[in-house]
């Protein structure tokens, strides 16, 4: 091979290698501007829901992505992406009043629990796991043959109710409709969904992870409050 032809072969194999680079920098930098994107709108959708109290995780991060003018699909955080950032949200702004917050949520929960207790009631949701705002509802799931049972129940409590239905994912490919009364108790909005008995032992997918909702019995959220969990 002449020198110059070594000296073509030399600059050839040189660009690649520096396009090749060049490349792989702009993804990095592409990969880690998605990230804080990402993060951002985690970071805005967890202040939507905890300052103005958005349920809806999908709803809060619209209007995250609006507010920040992010509206490629491929930047929206997960679920489980939010639910970290409120968490996060709270321990920040607000420790001491926040753990004063789910103290008197998990035992408005409790007290709830008591009067349905004849139906076997959990609690599920942000006040099982911390994540509860001053807007947050008191998610309870109950057992029974029948709904009309709840509502007998709730007349004899003499608590007034309004019905509900929810659609909820029994498995990952099946959502099931189900009958529910919300209440208020001790001052605090409670939403109790019915499930039929067998529905002990299955508990439906969680819309933040896609595992099975975790459900906390009385004695659980006793041991939460004072502290022993």
């Amino acid at each position: 091979m002449t020198l110059q032809k070594m000296k073509i072969c030399f600059d050839h194999g040189a660009s690649h290698r520096l396009t090749a680079g060049k490349g792989r920098q702009m993804a990095r930098r592409s990969t880690s501007d998605g990230n804080r994107a990402r993060q951002m709108l985690a970071q805005e959708a967890a202040r939507i829901i905890v300052e103005q109290g958005v349920q809806d995780y999908r709803l809060a991060k619209t209007k995250a992505a609006e507010r920040l003018g992010m509206t490629e699909r491929g930047s929206l955080p997960g679920n489980s992406e939010i639910e970290a950032a409120v968490s996060e949200h709270l321990q920040i702004f607000g420790r001491e009043s926040h753990f004063d917050l789910m103290q008197a949520l998990r035992r408005a929960a409790l007290s709830a629990m008591e009067i349905l207790t004849q139906f076997n009631p959990r609690l599920v949701g942000p006040v099982l796991h911390g994540t509860a705002g001053a807007s947050s509802v008191i998610n309870l799931h109950v057992f029974s043959d029948t709904p009309e049972l709840i509502a007998i129940q709730l007349d004899e409590s003499r608590l007034s109710y309004q019905p509900y239905e929810r659609r909820l994912k029994s498995r990952r490919d099946r959502l099931e409709t189900y009958a529910g009364f919300r209440f208020v108790q001790d001052d605090s909005s409670v939403e109790a969904t019915v499930f039929p008995i067998d529905g002990m032992r299955q508990a439906p997918i969680s819309p933040v992870d896609g595992k099975p909702m975790k459900r906390a019995d009385q004695s659980t959220v006793l041991k939460l409050l004072d502290g022993n969990l």
